[in-house]
């Protein structure tokens, strides 16, 4: 039940949406969503950076120590349920300037929904190669914008031309989250509070 959504966001994301806006569950729903499909990036990245190694280039591949890599997955989860949460917030704080009045649940929905192939596409660490892992995550990004663009004028009922611009709007929010998560994480690997051990 809490994944029932996943496959239809995926093969007819327009009528997902709709059944989406139709249901409303409470907030409860999207938020089980989120936390287990944020499991998926914590746990690739251990598997991929402590059994199967990163390799770059000619070089050797790297791994890292059990520690190290579960500390900085543990770490990735809470960040990526956070940024989460944040673009759910700044969603809903938009809404007003776009003439719409959505509810935390909706913007939380719309948040959750649209960052899942950025989740599903840490599948991807399986085959832990640099150029293949950009590639899905260049895609998986595409898609992510795309079912934001679809999925703005259902869920918070705003009209398509302003639909674009307020989408538009969230993109730039959430690359700016990225930014903030990136600057974060290099403060605490520089300061040695969350900083990789390889082995």
């Amino acid at each position: 039940m809490i994944l029932n959504h996943l496959w239809g966001l995926y093969a007819h994301p327009i009528e997902e949406w709709q059944t989406i806006d139709n249901h409303h569950e409470n907030a409860s729903f999207s938020l089980s969503h989120m936390i287990v499909i944020a499991l998926i990036p914590s746990i690739m990245g251990y598997i991929s950076s402590v059994h199967l190694g990163w390799k770059i280039g000619a070089g050797d591949a790297v791994y890292l120590t059990h520690e190290s890599a579960l500390l900085i997955a543990i770490a990735m989860y809470f960040a990526l349920i956070i940024g989460v949460f944040a673009l759910a917030y700044l969603a809903h704080w938009m809404a007003v300037t776009f003439g719409a009045a959505p509810t935390f649940t909706q913007t939380l929905e719309l948040a959750a929904y649209t960052s899942t192939p950025l989740f599903m596409s840490a599948i991807a660490a399986i085959y832990p190669e640099l150029w293949f892992v950009v590639s899905v995550g260049i895609a998986s990004v595409a898609y992510s914008v795309y079912l934001l663009y679809t999925g703005v004028p259902i869920l918070m009922q705003i009209p398509e031309e302003r639909g674009f611009i307020y989408a538009s709007s969230m993109v730039t929010c959430g690359l700016i989250l990225l930014v903030i998560i990136l600057a974060a994480t290099a403060i605490l690997w520089t300061n040695g509070i969350i900083s990789p051990t390889f082995t």
